[in-house]
């Protein structure tokens, strides 16, 4: 979602601007890192 907006507020600047993909580095960063995040926690958990 966010992508989506920063690529609108590019476009509106600058017709010519491609800033989808580049908006979507750091989603997907965050996205991996979550799921990183959520196996620890349940290797924690369940090694309880």
């Amino acid at each position: 979602m966010a992508a989506r907006v920063s690529n609108k507020v590019g476009l509106e600047s600058d017709p010519q601007n491609f800033l989808l993909m580049h908006a979507m580095g750091p989603n997907v960063a965050g996205v991996i890192g979550s799921a990183i995040a959520a196996g620890v926690m349940l290797k924690y958990v369940l090694a309880m």
